[in-house]
């Protein structure tokens, strides 16, 4: 199953923290779909991920916003 976060116009740390709240509820294995536009993301969401061990299975760029895709772990 599929999850989406808008964190658009959330500063660091806030996408982070949200991204983490939402993936608490989800089952391993289950994907997130991350938006955001804070600059410091690019550093934090992959950061995030490998030390809270979800899949960083990819990001695109929209515009000045990221999409990502997290897979819980």
């Amino acid at each position: 199953m599929t999850h989406e976060l808008d964190a658009l116009g959330l500063l660091c740390p806030l996408p982070v923290l949200k991204a983490r709240k939402r993936l608490q509820s989800l089952a391993t294995g289950e994907v997130l779909i991350l938006h955001t536009d804070d600059p410091a993301a690019v550093v934090d969401v992959p950061h995030f991920c490998a030390e809270a061990g979800h899949g960083l299975e990819g990001h695109e760029e929209a515009g000045k916003a990221i999409i990502w895709t997290i897979r819980k772990g």
